[in-house]
């Protein structure tokens, strides 16, 4: 049993995938990819298709390196599912980004549906008390915003990676560094400049190709700053 969401453009990641097996009256997901746009149709479609004797429901998210402000549909969809067929629904496993977006839901991390955090995590089936929904509602939407933000960062890192790659590489044959060392100065250099790493990154590239303009005087001054700081380090 195997289900995949369509292709989209995610930054070069992986699509979602959901395979399993059915034991009994257990089934058993492995979901690999990213939990971004469509990830909850797929998961929707999946659980349709499990057997009638299933009684329990359970997703290793190991696989599962990407997930954006989607994933929470995906969590949604689970737990209503769950709810009504009065099935047990488990989650775990959950590493690295989709992690760090779980926790900045303020969801549990080990099982965002389990225990009594998953009124929190599902509003759609468990709506807070009246006087409370505001306070609620905000709340949500508050940590909504920072996990986007988080999110889109992320994007920007991912597309931004090739030249921030090429950059490193012209430190180190110029300046002598290693790699680690390359990505120290061009953060420093972004700080020093307030300039974005990518903008630092794309400045050092093109001035390297013949003919290539150099990097403005306040960048090229803060990269010396900082390859200096490297050196005396």
């Amino acid at each position: 049993m195997t289900s995949a969401a369509s292709p989209h453009l995610t930054g070069g990641l992986d699509t979602l995938v959901i395979p399993g097996r059915v034991d009994a009256d257990r089934a058993e997901l492995t979901p690999r990819g990213e939990l971004v746009h469509g990830c909850a149709d797929i998961l929707a479609r999946t659980l349709a298709g499990l057997p009638d004797t299933v009684t329990r429901v359970d997703l290793d998210m190991a696989g599962v390196h990407f997930m954006d402000t989607a994933g929470l549909q995906f969590l949604d969809v689970l737990a209503v599912h769950g709810l009504q067929r009065s099935l047990t629904v488990t989650t775990a496993n959950w590493n690295g980004q989709p992690r760090r977006i779980l926790e900045l839901a303020g969801l549990d991390t080990t099982d965002p549906l389990a225990g009594p955090g998953t009124a929190g995590a599902v509003s759609a089936v468990t709506p807070p008390a009246a006087p409370a929904s505001s306070a609620v509602a905000m709340e949500r939407a508050e940590r909504l915003h920072v996990l986007e933000e988080e999110v889109e960062q992320l994007r920007q890192a991912i597309a931004s990676r090739p030249v921030i790659d090429q950059a490193r590489g012209i430190l180190m044959a110029t300046h002598g560094c290693t790699s680690d060392e390359a990505w120290h100065i061009l953060r420093e250099t972004s700080q020093l400049s307030n300039t974005k790493l990518r903008d630092v990154a794309a400045a050092v590239t093109a001035s390297a190709e013949a003919d290539g303009p150099p990097p403005s005087p306040e960048l090229r001054t803060a990269l010396q700053r900082a390859v200096a700081r490297r050196r005396r380090g």
